[in-house]
């Protein structure tokens, strides 16, 4: 049947914009379609990369068991190359560092939270490790280097750790006057149920002469 007049103007209209407007719909409508696939597509990859990850970690915490140090570099060397993003990269270099320091290789320890202090996702790790590599510092006598690192900026929840450290450090440094402010601090800082940490706390400073 014949369109009437006012069909064929309304025809000629649609092909009209479509024409003009046809090419940025289509394209329109394939990003969103990619959009979604994308983010579905990176969920996906994480998830993967989480489970390996995660298998590597414990890998590398049954060889800190059993004391084997070969399976501890080669499960800790594959997470931080392969798998450097992901929270159990961060932790497994943790472990690792505190299997070096209880075996005396402050070497390795270092560097293992070294690499923490640079390439974790997390800024918690990141406090964490920076105290850590801290008390080895102390330990490999880099008076500098370990109060250079615990004045840099943490999370309020590490205040007291931070400044127990900096007083010991300072303890070493032969500068008591110091290291009391730091002590003071810390106990200020503590939260009143670390009875344990507190108590340390006086210890120290009472061998200051208070």
């Amino acid at each position: 049947m014949a369109l009437d007049l006012e069909e064929q103007e309304k025809v000629a209209e649609l092909k009209a914009w479509w024409k003009h407007y046809g090419a940025l719909l289509i394209l329109a409508l394939v990003a969103a379609v990619l959009a979604v696939g994308g983010v579905q597509w990176w969920r996906a990859y994480q998830r993967n990369q989480a489970a390996q990850a995660g298998m590597l970690y414990e890998t590398l915490s049954k060889a800190v068991q059993a004391d084997d140090a070969k399976a501890l570099r080669e499960a800790g060397g594959a997470l931080a190359e392969g798998y450097p993003s992901t929270l159990q990269a961060s932790l497994g270099a943790l472990v690792a560092a505190r299997y070096y320091f209880d075996r005396n290789d402050l070497k390795n320890a270092r560097a293992q939270l070294q690499w923490v202090v640079e390439r974790s996702p997390s800024e918690d790790m990141r406090d964490l490790a920076r105290l850590r590599l801290a008390a080895v510092l102390l330990d490999d006598k880099a008076l500098d280097e370990a109060l250079k690192l615990l004045d840099e900026r943490h999370a309020e929840a590490y205040d007291a750790q931070y400044a127990a450290l900096k007083g010991d450090v300072l303890v070493a440094k032969n500068q008591a006057a110091e290291a009391k402010l730091a002590y003071r601090l810390a106990l200020d800082k503590s939260g009143k149920s670390d009875g344990a940490f507190r108590e340390s706390l006086r210890m120290r400073l009472d061998a200051l002469g208070g």
